[in-house]
């Protein structure tokens, strides 16, 4: 049986499991101390979680100033500051086992939850790196869970070098870690595939967005 396929097996089960971490995160070490770890498959029941949350949560468009000018966001959007009550139950079991993973590696909790909805292929978001507050200075750690269709993810070096991608979905999850925020850039790339809707979760500590 193919990895996609079991993925895809697990991803439509209907209870949402979140998996323990231990033992089962794959460390990628990139450079100028930037590294990535991925789990995949790590919800189980995603497709669950994911109709839960597109219906549920309280999606809003934005406009940003981009390239001189005032543009929609392409895609939806949702936040939950501190403290804040996250929308499901499995996204609280979620940030406990990330926090109870990196405790000591990161030395604080994951503070922050930041959602995305990618309603298709026209839906994307431009290189960057999470460096408003902290992650602009400092070595930190930006979690993503994906539900929904897998889409890729870019990664490549801040000045430039060569790109690297994983494809992300059912359940799958990406930490970025070390300098990778200042050193690397990421970006979700708009495409003309046939892609249905996927939801990013992004949990990140206090002060780094």
């Amino acid at each position: 049986m193919s990895a996609a396929l079991q993925e895809s097996l697990l991803d439509v089960v209907d209870e949402t499991r979140v998996l323990p971490l231990r033992g089962s995160v794959r460390r990628t070490e990139l450079s100028r101390g930037a590294w990535i770890d991925v789990r995949r498959g790590w919800v189980s029941g995603s497709h669950a979680l994911f109709e839960r949350l597109e219906s549920e949560v309280p999606w809003y468009a934005e406009k940003r100033a981009m390239w001189d000018k005032i543009l929609d966001v392409p895609r939806l959007l949702a936040f939950y500051g501190e403290r804040a009550e996250l929308p499901d139950p499995a996204l609280d079991r979620a940030k406990d086992l990330l926090d109870d993973h990196y405790a000591d590696e990161l030395g604080e909790c994951f503070a922050t939850a930041g959602l995305c909805l990618y309603r298709d292929g026209r839906d994307s978001v431009a290189w960057h790196g999470d460096t408003l507050g902290r992650g602009k200075t400092e070595d930190t750690m930006v979690a993503i869970l994906s539900l929904g269709a897998a889409r890729s993810l870019h990664l490549r070096p801040r000045g430039g070098g060569a790109a690297i991608k994983y494809s992300l979905g059912h359940g799958d999850l990406i930490v970025m870690g070390g300098s990778c925020q200042r050193t690397w850039e990421h970006a979700i790339l708009k495409t003309t595939r046939p892609v249905g809707p996927r939801i990013s979760v992004q949990f990140r500590p206090r002060g780094v967005r």
